[in-house]
C-alpha cells in the first residue's frame, strides 16, 4: 500500500469534484491567507495549484496571533452545478453567520464575495444537488449531529427548516458530510472517531436526500486506526465519479515518525484510493492507484509581478505587506527582533521528512522561520552582520547558537534531516538544522529535536510552514529555494 500523498504537507479535509476530464480539488486552509487552495489534475495522480478560492479580504476573515491559531477556513466543498463552480465552507471567525457560499464559472478565479446560511450553525458544510435542481445544504451541529435543510446557494437562504439527518455510527464526532448520489440511491459519506488516531469514513443510504439513511453494515468502511500503516489518522474522505464510470476517493491522513507516542509535523495530507461498488455499497481499494512521490522542490526569484499562488500568510493577506521589484520583492517591517508573534510572514508548507530550505535576503533585517503557530518555532534571525538560531517553544524563548561578520546577503538555511532507525524510546520524527552558507558549506548554528514543532506537542489542525518575516524594518527578498530529500544530498543545491 502506498504512503506517498496526491498533496503532501498541510493538506487537509480534500473535496473533489470533476467537469469533462478534469478533476479539481480543494483543502482546509485555517488561518492562513489567502484560503482554500485550488488545485487540478487530468489524471487524479499530478496536481497543480492553480489558485485559491478565498483571496480578497473582502471573502476571508482570518487573526493572527494564537488567538487565530487552527481557527479560520474549515473543511470546504467544491461542487460544479449548471455551468458554475460552488464552493462552501465554515469560517470559525464568523461561525455565528452560517456557512459561506462563494461561486465562479472559472475554478482559478475570480470567485464571488460570499453569501452566509443564516440559521445553519455548525460546521464541515456540503451542497448537493437532486435532479429537479433543488439544493440540500448538509453539515454538521457538534451539539446535534449531521443536519439537513433545503438552500438557496446564490442567496445562502434556508429554503427549510434545519433536520436532523443521521446520528453515524456511534463513533465520537460525526461530521464532514457528503450527499452525492448513484443508481437511484443517496449515499451520506461521514467523517467519525475524531480527526487523530481513530479517524474512519463511514457510510449511509436511501432512497431520497433527506432520508432516513442506513447505515452500511460494515461501518467504517476505511480506516488505519490500530494498524502499523504508515499513514494514520485516515479519514474525511470525499468520492467522485470518473468519465468512464469507474469511481476513486480522496481523503486525508498523517505520517507519524518516531518513538511513541509518534510525532507528525507536515500536517494532515490529502490521499488516494479507488472505489469498487458491491450491492450498491462502496468498497474502498487502497492499492488501485500506484502513487509515487509528489515532486516538491522548487525555486522562486520573486521575478514576477505577482506572487506565485503557494504563498501564505498566517491572519494576513500577503500581498498587503509585499511588493515586486523587478529583482525581488520587498517585504514591509513585521515584528521587532524581540517579538515572539508573527506580524507579516511570507511562508510556504513544508511538505516532505527531508528538505533544506534557503533564503537570500541581502538587504534589512530578517528572520528565516519554520513554525505551527506563535508558540511553537525556530528561526535563523539576522540583524546586521550577526546571524542567529533561535526557538520558541511555549513560555521557552531561547537563542541557541549565533556568529557576528555575517556578511549581507549571505543565505539563511534551514534543515529537516531525518532522525533514522535508531532504536531510542526518545526518538524524535526529524532534527532541524539552522544556520547559514558560506563559501566553505552549510554553518550550523544549532539543532533541535522535531518534536517540539510537532502536532503531537503544539496541538491544533495545521502543519509546519517555512517562511520569512522583515524584522524591525524593510527587507528585500531575492531568493527562495525548497529542495526535497536528504540535506546531505542538497548541500551544493543552494546558492
Amino acid at each position: 500500500m502506498s504512503a506517498h500523498p496526491i498533496l503532501p504537507g498541510y493538506h487537509p479535509d480534500p473535496s473533489i469534484c470533476r467537469v469533462g476530464d478534469r478533476f479539481y480539488l480543494i483543502n482546509s486552509s485555517f488561518e492562513y491567507f489567502p484560503g482554500v487552495p485550488v488545485f487540478t489534475s487530468t489524471d487524479l495522480l499530478t496536481w497543480e495549484q492553480i489558485g485559491n478560492v478565498l483571496d480578497r479580504p473582502s471573502q476571508l476573515n482570518v487573526q493572527p496571533g494564537l488567538e487565530g491559531a487552527s481557527k479560520g477556513i474549515y473543511a470546504p466543498t467544491i461542487r460544479h452545478h449548471d455551468g458554475r463552480f460552488w464552493m462552501i465552507t465554515t469560517n470559525i471567525a464568523d461561525i455565528m453567520r452560517g456557512h459561506l457560499i462563494v461561486s465562479a464559472a472559472d475554478p482559478a478565479g475570480d470567485w464571488s464575495d460570499p453569501v452566509y446560511t443564516t440559521g445553519a450553525w455548525g460546521m464541515d458544510p456540503d451542497l448537493a444537488w437532486d435532479d429537479d435542481g433543488t439544493c440540500y445544504l448538509t453539515w454538521a451541529n457538534p451539539m446535534l449531529g449531521l443536519q439537513q435543510a433545503q438552500v438557496d446557494p446564490a442567496s445562502g437562504r434556508l429554503l427549510s427548516e434545519p433536520q436532523h439527518l443521521w446520528e453515524g455510527t456511534g463513533l465520537a464526532d460525526p461530521e464532514g458530510p457528503h450527499l452525492l448520489q448513484r443508481n437511484g440511491w443517496w449515499y451520506l459519506v461521514v467523517a467519525e472517531g475524531g480527526t487523530d488516531r481513530g479517524h474512519a469514513v463511514s457510510v449511509a443510504r436511501s432512497r431520497t436526500p433527506g432520508g432516513p439513511f442506513e447505515g452500511h453494515p460494515a461501518n467504517p468502511i476505511f480506516s488505519h486506526r490500530s494498524t502499523p500503516h504508515l499513514v494514520q489518522s485516515t479519514g474525511h474522505a470525499d468520492l467522485v465519479e470518473l468519465a468512464d464510470g469507474e469511481w476513486a476517493m480522496v481523503y486525508l491522513g498523517v505520517r507519524p515518525r518516531g518513538s511513541f507516542p509518534r510525532f507528525h509535523v507536515n500536517g494532515r495530507e490529502t490521499f488516494l484510493a479507488g472505489v469498487d461498488w458491491i450491492d450498491d455499497w462502496p468498497v474502498v481499494v487502497e492499492d488501485h492507484y500506484e502513487v509515487r512521490e509528489t515532486i516538491t522542490s522548487f525555486v522562486d526569484d520573486f521575478s514576477s509581478a505577482s506572487l506565485d499562488v503557494r504563498w501564505i500568510s498566517p491572519g494576513v493577506d500577503p500581498r498587503s505587506f509585499t511588493r515586486s521589484t523587478g529583482d525581488g520583492v520587498r517585504i514591509e517591517a513585521g515584528r521587532s527582533p524581540k517579538d515572539r508573534q508573527a506580524a507579516r510572514l511570507l511562508a510556504v508548507r513544508a511538505r516532505d521528512a527531508e528538505w533544506t530550505a534557503a533564503v537570500t535576503v541581502p538587504d534589512g533585517d530578517a528572520a528565516f522561520v519554520v513554525r505551527i503557530d506563535d508558540a511553537h518555532w525556530a528561526a535563523v534571525e539576522r540583524v546586521a552582520d550577526r546571524v542567529s538560531a533561535r526557538l520558541v517553544v511555549g513560555p521557552l524563548d531561547q537563542v541557541l547558537g549565533e556568529q557576528s561578520g555575517v556578511a549581507a546577503g549571505t543565505p539563511l538555511v534551514l534543515r529537516a534531516v531525518a532522525d533514522g532507525d535508531r532504536y531510542s524510546f526518545r526518538r524524535g520524527p526529524d532534527r532541524l538544522q539552522l544556520g547559514y552558507r558560506d563559501g566553505d558549506g552549510f554553518r550550523a548554528l544549532a539543532e533541535i529535536d522535531g518534536r517540539y514543532l510537532s502536532t503531537e506537542v503544539a496541538g491544533g489542525f495545521t502543519g509546519r510552514v517555512i517562511g520569512v518575516e522583515a524584522l524591525g524594518r524593510d527587507a528585500l527578498l531575492t531568493r527562495f529555494e525548497y529542495t526535497a530529500g536528504s540535506p546531505a544530498d542538497n548541500q551544493e543545491n543552494i546558492s
